[in-house]
């Protein structure tokens, strides 16, 4: 990236709620704090690793930086345009710049439409290319994602997993995207399977100069592919760190415990350190969300929040003990 140009994309303070409706008895319900004012950068060419336990709010920010669910509040930039205000028009042309690849292949595609009319759709909706150019571009994307000639006749359910994902891959490089948000791309895949998609994954990179937020609960996925990783929970960013540096020295005690409850190959698997259960987003903890579940909470714990701050170099952390 060219010194003083934007990040690819800068998100600042994104914040997803929802309203739990009114109860039986009318009074207002509550909120569900799923994104809670979360700030992070993806450099041109650079993946971020976004993890956490389920229900942490890691989709929910994938689908509100895209906009395919309205963010509550917060700035979302891509190359330095701002996409929280953007009108219908502007938007649909802006996502040429940005696709998702979803977690259940399956679920994502049109089971009536063939392989060659998938991956072809997005230039009929931006009326890109003649048809004969459009024919030519689609093979030429099979090629690129590892699928043959011969599929591209097939139907969605005559595909394996690996290689519908692949399909999913390649319909959402059609627009030549500069980021693509990845949301488990491969927790739905046999594990030697995933090993091909990442690999795919990283390739692509390489060659196009993508930019990726990889959301993903498994950590050993996260490291092999990111070079940074951010951590959620409860709807916030607890840590944030070079990939390598988070594994090596972890700060924040949430971290330190998903790290120990990894399995590790030749070593009988430990009882997860992690105490209970998360708390409910309707309500909260105060102060550090994770404090009921911290074994070194103080009484500052439990009454401050604690901001997300530099403790090393690049890496920042949000522990009044880190």
């Amino acid at each position: 990236m060219a010194e003083g140009a934007p990040p690819l994309l800068a998100v600042e303070g994104l914040t997803k709620h929802y309203g739990t409706g009114r109860d039986l008895l009318g009074r207002p319900g509550m909120t569900v704090r799923a994104v809670d004012g979360i700030s992070f950068t993806i450099a041109h060419g650079e993946t971020l690793g976004l993890v956490g336990e389920s229900g942490c709010g890691k989709s929910t920010a994938g689908k509100a930086i895209l906009r395919l669910i309205e963010p509550t509040a917060g700035s979302v930039k891509l190359d330095g345009v701002e996409l929280t205000t953007l009108g219908p028009a502007a938007l649909h042309a802006q996502r040429r710049n940005m696709q998702v690849i979803f977690q259940d292949p399956y679920a994502s595609l049109n089971p009536k439409m063939t392989a060659a009319a998938l991956v072809g759709e997005p230039f009929i909706n931006y009326r890109l290319h003649t048809a004969p150019e459009r024919k030519e571009r689609v093979a030429g994307l099979f090629a690129r994602v590892g699928l043959r000639a011969d599929h591209l006749p097939r139907y969605p359910h005559e595909f394996s997993g690996g290689q519908r994902q692949r399909l999913g891959i390649a319909r959402a490089l059609a627009l030549e995207p500069k980021l693509v948000i990845a949301d488990e791309p491969v927790s739905a895949l046999d594990v030697s399977v995933q090993a091909q998609v990442i690999n795919l994954m990283v390739r692509l990179q390489q060659e196009l100069g993508l930019g990726y937020l990889f959301v993903a609960h498994d950590l050993a996925v996260v490291r092999h592919i990111s070079d940074r990783i951010a951590v959620m929970y409860l709807g916030r960013i607890v840590e944030l760190a070079a990939a390598e540096e988070l594994f090596a020295a972890p700060a924040h005690p949430y971290t330190r415990m998903l790290l120990d409850a990894v399995p590790v190959p030749g070593k009988r698997r430990r009882k997860s350190p992690l105490r209970g259960e998360p708390p409910s987003p309707l309500s909260p903890p105060a102060g550090c969300h994770f404090h009921p579940r911290c074994p070194l909470a103080v009484a500052r714990c439990r009454s401050e929040t604690p901001l997300l701050r530099a403790v090393a170099g690049g890496h920042q952390a949000a522990c009044h003990l880190a």
